[in-house]
């Protein structure tokens, strides 16, 4: 819904009609229209936005989209929700799909890693919020994130830019488009970015959370005539940063008994923590880091206007490279040495588009086609510590029973989808038109696990082993598996939108979407029962069902100076995709499958005005109520485990009493999402004077841009001792521009205000809390050129 204008001079706005006049023109129906015209939920942000803002992925992006949520603890492990849905909070699998879609270019990106990489030579980023199956190749509930890139151009063109800031930051982009004949034409552009990290190892002794990203674009242009376009685009993208680490946050405390949790196990092995205030910035893990990504792909489009509609082809490959190092444990005690899992994809996909316009009937209509493989190698390996922190008794004692104990996991997936689906859009009369929308979908996966386990003495470990033994101990903590989970499904899904122009300038509209999330695998493996045998069963999740309400109104006023947008949504899920602990099966750990039924409601607001070409401003919301409906046998959070459960109220045992058995799930229904604040609000302005500087007439102007979320959780489970508070950044900049140049200083997070960006519980919830600080304070330059 959010459709604002980006800011005459460039600023952050989200809009639809952008600076200096030109209307922007968006392609979120596969149709080309302005923002205010569409009848659904979408923020527009134009590329000169996104760099003067300084928010060069989606990641970042954002603080300028209230309703976005997007967390990374590694490229590998990034969920991105809207409205507080797509993913379950925490959970990496490959097993199941994402629930927001990123296209570049109409092509699907399978894994969300490439969120983590720098936006390279975009044009424009349009946000589309709620069900997207009607008119996208790939199925996403929750939404989809549309990235178009500049193309090449028939006229020569280059852009230059270059920044630099504190932490050592340094960014340089280039772009150069034109002729290579009068039929042919070609565009290139590379993207380097470098920061020092913000977290000092002392045990490396090294800055680490690094930024170190590389991007590569190369278009080609083909047109034989006016009627026919074949564009051959190529990228390549490279991170290598030595990333991502923690730093303590709290201690909080458990059911468990007192000598099994934090304190007395870290006294236990004299470990004291580097320092207990997270915002020093310094940690002491042990474990090499690395966030290796490499991440591209090549596509051939191909446009032909045939007659009264339009003919697209779309023909992808894309790979994505993962290299990670992790320190699982979050200490400097060697607890886990180990936990790397390297994975590789290949995707392919096809879809075909039809587009008719008429005089009161116009539709779309296509099919797609995708293939996707990843494979994936585990190495996960216990320390000297791992046996008084996992282990009770005299086996606690004794370092030799897991120091060394090592798992090598070997998997992989076969995922084939298939669709065809279209949306009419009939004019009823030159107010009212009806738009429905269906999609028939075929989905496909079949995976293999197979986890070998070795003793520090190099012995394979077979599991169950009697209770009270060495083996049964090692068996606790891996456990060998071979699964091979396999399933296929069928789904239908449909829409329809009604919108009425109740004025020239007034638009209202309402929809309904049945919607899905496809059919998912335990990639991962699967749970045990109390005998120790894997349930065969829990090798396939359900669908999720989506039944999603919206309607709003799109107005613009003041001779078209400003724009006013409001959106009421519903959606529930049931059968909700997520991380469970089934006590009732007498399951040992967690794993994925249906929980229930969740639900997200609320209201978005957005607001710009520009009185004139010297000053504009925008304010826009999100009020956001998403909540767990039914979810009995959720994990459960570090507050009670180790404990019992007294009663439906889930009131606990007194911190430190034995408990005997740990709860084997909590019912957290009526409980907040994770990740999803209640509030979240952008806002920003920017205003401008004519000046001549160096015989050069341009704008000196000063912007400001800012964003406030309220509270959220940042565990599956809602945790007392992972509520991350809210917070408000603010960021200035100063500049000149002209046609040919813009200079300008830039201040982001001027108040150097501490908040997390995320927080996680260390394993064995033994009450560690651990987190990731937000940027500090930084600043620098920016010079750009165009030529």
């Amino acid at each position: 819904m959010v459709s604002d204008a980006t800011a005459p001079d460039g600023g952050a706005e989200v809009q639809d009609e952008p600076s200096r006049g030109d209307v922007i023109i968006v392609t979120a129906r596969r149709r080309q229209e302005t923002a205010q015209e569409v009848p659904l939920a979408i923020s527009v942000i134009r590329g000169d936005s996104i760099e003067s803002t300084g928010n060069f992925n989606v990641v970042k992006l954002q603080q300028l989209a209230p309703t976005l949520q997007v967390y990374a603890s590694n490229p590998r492990n990034t969920a991105v929700n809207i409205r507080g849905l797509g993913v379950p909070f925490g959970l990496t699998s490959d097993g199941f799909e994402q629930g927001v879609g990123i296209y570049v270019d109409d092509v699907y990106n399978a894994r969300v890693a490439a969120a983590t990489f720098d936006f390279l030579d975009v044009a424009q980023v349009e946000v589309l919020r709620g069900p997207q199956g009607s008119l996208y190749g790939k199925n996403t509930a929750a939404g989809a994130i549309n990235i178009t890139t500049n193309q090449p151009t028939f006229d020569f063109e280059g852009r230059a830019e270059v920044t630099v800031g504190n932490l050592n930051f340094k960014q340089a982009k280039a772009a150069v488009s034109g002729p290579l004949s009068d039929t042919l034409a070609a565009r290139i552009a590379v993207s380097a970015t470098a920061r020092r990290g913000t977290i000092f190892n002392v045990t490396s002794d090294r800055y680490i959370n690094e930024q170190d990203n590389l991007g590569l674009r190369g278009t080609l242009l083909f047109r034989p005539n006016d009627d026919l376009d074949i564009t051959l685009s190529g990228d390549y993208s490279r991170q290598n940063p030595e990333c991502c680490g923690t730093v303590f946050v709290r201690v909080g405390a458990t059911q468990r008994p007192l000598a099994r949790q934090y304190a007395a196990l870290a006294a236990a092995q004299n470990y004291s923590v580097v320092s207990r205030n997270p915002f020093d910035r310094l940690t002491d893990i042990d474990a090499p880091l690395n966030a290796g990504n490499v991440i591209g792909g090549a596509s051939l489009r191909a446009k032909w206007d045939a007659g009264p509609g339009t003919l697209t082809s779309i023909t992808a490959w894309r790979f994505w490279d993962w290299k990670p190092e992790n320190d699982r444990d979050f200490t400097a005690l060697p607890i886990v040495t180990a936990s790397n899992n390297p994975s590789q994809q290949d995707q392919y996909s096809q879809e075909f588009r039809y587009n008719y316009a008429g005089d009161n009937v116009d539709f779309v209509m296509g099919a797609f086609g995708f293939k996707q493989r990843i494979d994936t190698q585990g190495f996960e390996q216990q320390g000297a510590a791992s046996s008084r922190w996992n282990l009770t008794g005299a086996l606690a004692n004794n370092p030799a029973v897991l120091a060394g104990l090592t798992a090598r996991n070997t998997q992989f997936l076969k995922s084939t989808s298939a669709a065809l689906f279209g949306q009419a859009s009939w004019k009823v009369t030159d107010a009212l038109t009806i738009q429905p929308g269906l999609r028939i979908n075929y989905d496909k996966k079949s995976g293999f696990y197979q986890r070998v386990v070795t003793t520090g003495s190099g012995s394979l470990l077979t599991c169950p082993q009697p209770t009270g033994s060495i083996d049964a101990a090692q068996c606790g903590v891996f456990t060998p598996q071979t699964s091979a989970p396999s399933v296929s499904d069928w789904n239908f899904s449909y829409d329809l939108n009604a919108n009425y122009k109740v004025a020239q300038d007034v638009l209202a509209y309402a929809s309904y979407a049945k919607s899905f999330k496809t059919v998912g695998i335990n990639q991962n493996g699967l749970p045990l029962n109390a005998a120790g045998v894997p349930i065969a069963a829990s090798g396939v999740v359900k669908p999720e069902s989506v039944n999603h309400f919206e309607m709003g109104v799109k107005t613009q006023f003041w001779d078209r100076k400003g724009t006013f947008n409001l959106t009421a949504f519903r959606t529930d899920i049931k059968n909700y995709q997520a991380t469970v602990t089934n006590g009732q099966l007498g399951v040992l750990r967690g794993y994925l499958a249906n929980a229930g039924k969740v639900r997200s409601q609320g209201l978005e607001a957005d607001f710009k005005i520009r009185t004139s070409d010297r000053f504009s401003a925008y304010l826009n919301g999100a009020y956001t109520d998403a909540k767990y409906a039914t979810f009995v046998d959720a994990p459960c959070p570090p507050e009670l485990a180790g404990g019992t459960i007294v009663g439906a109220d889930q009131t606990p045992s007194a911190p430190g009493t034995p408990g005997g058995l740990s709860p084997a799930n909590c019912d957290i229904s009526g409980q907040s999402l994770p990740g999803v604040s209640k509030w979240a609000v952008s806002y920003g302005a920017e205003v401008n004077t004519p000046l001549t500087l160096f015989a050069t007439d341009g704008q000196l102007y000063v912007g400001f841009d800012g964003n406030y979320r309220s509270n959220f959780s940042s565990n599956p489970s809602p945790s007392i001792y992972t509520n991350v508070q809210g917070y408000a950044l603010s960021n200035y900049r100063v500049g000149f521009r002209s046609d040919n140049f813009d200079v300008y200083g830039w201040v982001r997070n001027v108040f150097d205000v501490q908040y997390f960006e995320l927080l996680q519980v260390a394993p064995s919830n033994v009450g560690l809390i651990a987190g990731q600080p937000g940027d500090p304070r930084t600043l620098g330059a920016t010079i750009k050129f165009n030529f």
